[in-house]
């Protein structure tokens, strides 16, 4: 099945309604297309091939630090480079999860997510379906939002993707108790789970700029290639920028700044102020960038 006949039944569906009847209300519309387009996006092998490689880094780190473990070494030199806390990972099993978060979030996790945020509306306009979806009646604005929360979902199961195979592979490698969190503070291995979980869901808040900045690429382009080549080069530009001393002064503005602040998260209590930063600049980039994809996407002339 091409990619244009799911969307032509959908169509046809939606149009009508079910047996020929009116059309439906305009938010089960809505809820339709986004379940339409949420099937065919986890159904692609892109997006399983994406999510395979991302469920695969922590296997790879844990096996890494078990093998440089395995005679009673410690990971790094204590030099205060990368995570705080990947040198209790093999004290505890539940830190590969952060580990794998602090790895994967800088290039992998926002790669896979480029990948797909940036094909979203392009990918559509390349294939020849864009033009046969505006003609639906809940319009380009639904339309892109439905874009829009399709790869804020995949954002959050790629995410959830890596802290549950980290977990797992946690579990198996290392061992497992009680948490000794940065502060010193000892929790149950029960909250340390939750603290786990809720990084997880600040990680994928910190995407959400990124996504936006995905759709508004994906907005100038009818290229996928393109516009996912373009998404993945802005983060890599992005990323340099951030790490050259000189630029301070913008860094605090540029969307990857404060990624890592989740580790706060194992903080007694939790220290919730680079956090904030980071989430409120997540939002204004949805605002902006998000403002801006709508303006584009709604105004261009649609031929394909």
């Amino acid at each position: 099945m091409s990619r244009a006949e799911p969307r032509a039944q959908a169509h046809a569906v939606n149009a009508t309604g079910p047996k020929g009847g009116p059309p439906p209300a305009t938010w089960w519309w809505t809820w339709g297309l986004l379940r339409s387009e949420l099937s065919l996006t986890f159904r692609r092998w892109r997006t399983l091939a994406l999510l395979a490689v991302l469920a695969a880094v922590p296997v790879l780190v844990g096996i890494a630090v078990r093998i440089e473990t395995r005679d009673g070494g410690t990971v790094g030199d204590g030099g205060g480079e990368g995570p705080p806390f990947i040198t209790q990972v093999s004290n505890n099993g539940v830190f590969l999860v952060f580990t794998a978060l602090a790895v994967t979030l800088p290039i992998f996790l926002p790669m896979a997510v480029g990948v797909v945020a940036g094909d979203a509306l392009a990918g559509e306009a390349a294939a020849g379906t864009l033009r046969y979806l505006l003609v639906a009646p809940a319009g380009r604005t639904r339309l892109l939002l439905v874009k829009c929360l399709t790869s804020l979902t995949f954002s959050l199961v790629a995410t959830v993707t890596v802290a549950v195979s980290a977990l797992l592979t946690g579990l198996v490698l290392f061992p497992v108790g009680e948490v000794t969190l940065l502060s010193g503070t000892t929790v149950p291995f029960s909250e340390g789970l939750w603290k786990a979980l809720v990084i997880a869901l600040v990680v994928a808040g910190s995407l959400v700029g990124f996504v936006a900045i995905a759709l508004f690429v994906s907005s100038l382009t009818d290229s996928g290639i393109a516009a996912m080549a373009a998404t993945v080069g802005l983060l890599v530009a992005v990323q340099i920028v951030d790490s050259i001393p000189q630029l301070h002064a913008v860094h605090p503005y540029l969307f990857p700044h404060h990624w890592l602040s989740f580790g706060d998260v194992l903080r007694e209590p939790i220290y919730w102020e680079e956090i904030s930063k980071n989430l409120g600049l997540q939002a204004l980039y949805l605002a902006v960038f998000g403002s801006a994809a709508w303006a584009r996407f709604t105004s261009r002339d649609v031929t394909a």
